[in-house]
């Protein structure tokens, strides 16, 4: 901290382009946190099952509406499961119904990924649609093929899914989501305008050593993984340059602790009670404030072809104490920085 440094930041309000809220009892404890700060929020569809039809997206949808607070503007932006047997008229009625986007889970690739994508090639038709239709294709960048090393797995999905997608499908709107390289940030820097990307607080605050700090600690632990130093600097850089390919998606994703804390852990960081703040305080460590609104509330809907937002938040320089827990349907979810003191605050 400067002495320079602001007492309050106002902005836009802000939306998350990808964001997980589960379903039932469990969604109606994490969707007013999302509500309180963003107006809008992708809502990714790997529930058990998935939503893979546009049908399932309005009832997914009605859902959540449900469960925001009286008085408070939210809409969930629906996004369609892509699976190896998707039809490719469902993009039609995807589209009719407000979806913005399908999601491609390599199949096995994170968490209710079972369902995913197999073979690029088995999705050609309903790609050729969505294309024609102008939807968004959001991708979860990495292969899974058990011979590359985790860490490596991003980087292996530009060569061997990206780059040849890119080439069959030139004017299909591609989100790469939650890059955590500097080689993905670099790809998504020098492609054209139809790709974009989303960057978490936990990838812009953190490199892997976050997660074996005095013990594995598991609520740092999300896919893609946190990776070296240079590659959080690279995506700070990308983040804090007022590129307009770049735009939040916090990719908070809600877990029980007893599920995080388990001898096999979930993937995924809660983050959506503190997530503007937390990006506040990635873009004050960069010196890049000024640089906020554009990657919190501007890029994304220029992106997706959406209006902006209107209205605006404040955050004060003003000490809080994270939760260490909150209710999670019947258990408890614990957010990341759970019990640790952030210096902004959403007013």
């Amino acid at each position: 901290m400067t002495d320079t440094a602001p007492a309050t930041l106002t902005l836009t309000r802000p939306d998350d382009w990808h964001l997980h809220v589960r379903d039932g009892a469990a969604m109606a404890s994490v969707v007013p946190a999302t509500a309180a700060q963003f107006a809008r929020a992708i809502i990714m569809p790997n529930l058990r099952p998935p939503i893979t039809t546009a049908e399932q997206a309005v009832a997914y949808r009605d859902r959540i509406r449900a469960a925001v607070p009286a008085g408070v503007a939210f809409e969930p932006l629906m996004v369609l499961y892509l699976t190896d047997n998707t039809p490719a008229d469902e993009a039609a009625r995807a589209k009719a119904m407000g979806a913005v986007a399908f999601k491609l889970y390599p199949a096995g690739a994170t968490t209710n990924s079972d369902a995913g994508v197999t073979d690029l090639r088995k999705t050609y038709k309903v790609l050729e649609a969505m294309q024609r239709e102008g939807l968004v294709l959001c991708v979860h960048g990495e292969v899974t093929d058990s011979e590359v090393d985790v860490f490596d797995r991003e980087n292996a999905f530009i060569d061997d899914k990206l780059i040849p997608l890119r080439r069959d499908f030139p004017e299909l709107k591609i989100v790469f989501e939650h890059i955590t390289t500097k080689e993905a940030a670099q790809y998504v820097t020098e492609a054209d305008r139809f790709v974009g990307a989303t960057i978490t607080p936990q990838h812009l605050l953190y490199n892997r050593n976050a997660i074996f700090m005095g013990g594995v600690r598991p609520h740092y632990y999300c896919l893609p993984i946190l990776k070296r130093e240079e590659h959080r600097l690279a995506l700070v850089q990308a983040a804090t340059s007022g590129s307009p390919k770049f735009f939040l998606g916090t990719d908070s994703a809600p877990h029980a602790s007893h599920l995080k804390e388990h001898s096999s852990g979930c993937a995924g960081c809660y983050t959506a009670p503190c997530a503007i703040e937390l990006y506040a305080e990635a873009f004050e460590a960069a010196g890049a404030l000024d640089k906020l609104e554009g990657f919190a509330s501007f890029f994304g809907p220029d992106y997706y072809g959406l209006p902006r937002n209107t209205d605006r938040i404040t955050l004060a320089r003003e000490d809080w104490v994270v939760p260490e827990s909150l209710p999670f349907g019947e258990a408890v979810i614990r957010p990341l920085r759970g019990g640790e003191t952030l210096r902004w605050r959403l007013r």
